[in-house]
């Protein structure tokens, strides 16, 4: 079975994400590429969704050049797509 990422949404707005019940940092992705110091984000094409779409490739195994080459596809096709609040 594959890994499976979770992403919460707070009262305060926060956008967290865990990996198999771990919290999912941004850390990793970040050096590579610093789009959201503020860390992840989902439900539109900015940079909260590079940086988690980012994460999640170079935590899949893909290596920082391939990673780099896809997740800008990988966020607009899938990360932009997901709903933003529990209600959407």
């Amino acid at each position: 079975m594959g890994n499976v990422y979770v992403g919460t949404v707070t009262l305060q707005r926060e956008y967290l994400v865990t990996k198999n019940g771990r919290k999912f940092s941004p850390k990793r992705s970040q050096r590579v590429w610093n789009h959201s110091p503020d860390g992840f984000c989902w439900g539109y094409g900015g940079s909260g969704p590079a940086q988690l779409a980012l994460a999640i490739l170079l935590s899949e195994g893909l290596g920082r050049k391939e990673a780099i080459r896809y997740y800008q596809c990988f966020k607009f096709c899938m990360i932009a797509r997901l709903p933003c609040d529990p209600g959407d």
